[in-house]
């Protein structure tokens, strides 16, 4: 499912700034794009996490495939930025509305000492389509331009959510669900955080905000301006997951057996600095160096949520997850909101107050982040 789902999802969504421009859209729109992603992020994550443990994973990934198909027709069907914000609605945030369900499945299924591993195996299929649908999608503006490329890029990921939905319900096993007595004000109380939870949310925001501030415009920094192809761009964008890839096991093995927060201070190192590598790139080979530190950001990615899952209580992991991801997302969508206006006074400004706040986030998480040893 994750495979076919984020292939489709990816050949168009991460060209999605250069088709905004392309139809008429302006900086403010890629930006709006940007903040409107993160918001619904989430937004989505909550009832994600919700129904995720009201109905069970299956059926909510049933539905949260078909909803995103829909947003898929909407692209292919209108051909206008609006129509892409319309359609964005309910198909570029379908890794944040199932991820809490994901978790949830991993959680239910993997023993709690092999967590970081279950995790990490998920990270490393998604790494899959999130390498290979760039460099389709590039393949396809290359081939026919940036619309119509687009547009072929959404035809396909259509057709792959068909079949996606075909997987989950023949060969997804049905869930028993046990009543939930929760009450929807305890949860947004933030009842089931405790102090660890806390401090590693308020550095991972501050983090966040290091990542998605120039996020929507490090395309347009590669394509636009340094000047290399769309087609090239997705060879970067490889780079970056077959870097993540390659780190993945080796972290998890040691994070599973001794302390987490290490590897995740590091992780959070890696996206600080990405932002002033990626600004004094000026060529193609430059870039390359500043991808494989984008990849190296994931190295404690995995390690991270399993340490969410950890902290979380039992019986309330995939809306405890939820939950992390509506503050989080919900706080960090202003940041992303502000990417354009930094941009539009200077794509230095955009990229140093990025590292800026990566610096602050990392320093936080290496003071306060607690740790959580497993016997």
């Amino acid at each position: 499912m994750v495979v076919l789902i984020m292939l489709g999802e990816k050949m168009g969504e991460r060209f999605l700034p250069l088709y905004i421009l392309a139809i008429g859209g302006t900086n403010l729109a890629v930006g709006f794009l940007n903040a409107m992603d993160n918001l619904l992020s989430a937004l989505y994550s909550f009832p994600g996490g919700y129904l995720s443990d009201k109905i069970g994973y299956k059926k909510a990934l049933l539905l949260f495939t078909a909803i995103a198909m829909i947003g898929y027709l909407v692209v292919i069907i209108f051909q206008s930025w609006q129509a892409v914000f319309i359609g964005a609605v309910l198909f570029i945030s379908w890794s944040a509305v199932s991820l809490p369900a994901i978790m949830s499945l991993i959680s239910k299924t993997v023993p709690s000492n092999r967590r970081a591993m279950g995790v990490t195996i998920h990270s490393i299929v998604k790494r899959i389509p999130m390498s290979l649908g760039p460099l389709l999608g590039g393949t396809f503006i290359s081939i026919y331009g940036t619309t119509t490329g687009i547009r072929i890029s959404f035809i396909t990921a259509f057709v792959l959510g068909i079949v996606a939905l075909l997987a989950i319900h023949f060969l997804m096993e049905d869930e028993t669900v046990a009543p939930r007595t929760t009450r929807l004000r305890d949860i947004l109380r933030l009842r089931n955080f405790n102090l660890s939870l806390k401090n590693l949310l308020v550095s991972d925001i501050l983090i966040r905000f290091a990542e998605q501030i120039p996020y929507a415009f490090v395309v347009v920094w590669a394509v636009n301006v340094i000047g290399i192809s769309a087609f090239q761009f997705g060879i970067l964008t490889a780079i970056e997951m077959i870097t993540a890839v390659l780190v993945y096991i080796p972290v998890a093995y040691f994070a599973d057996r001794y302390f987490k927060k290490p590897f995740i201070l590091i992780t959070f190192i890696f996206f600080t600095i990405f932002p002033l590598v990626v600004y004094f790139s000026r060529s193609f080979a430059a870039l390359v160096v500043a991808f494989v530190i984008r990849g190296l950001k994931e190295f404690g990615e995995p390690t991270r949520k399993s340490l969410i899952m950890d902290l979380a209580p039992d019986g309330a992991k995939a809306e405890t997850f939820g939950t992390y991801y509506l503050f989080r997302d919900v706080v960090v969508s202003f940041a992303a909101l502000s990417s354009a206006f930094l941009w539009n006074i200077s794509p230095f400004t955009n990229f140093i107050t990025a590292f800026a706040c990566g610096l602050a986030g990392t320093i936080f998480f290496a003071v306060w982040g607690k740790d959580l040893k497993l016997k």
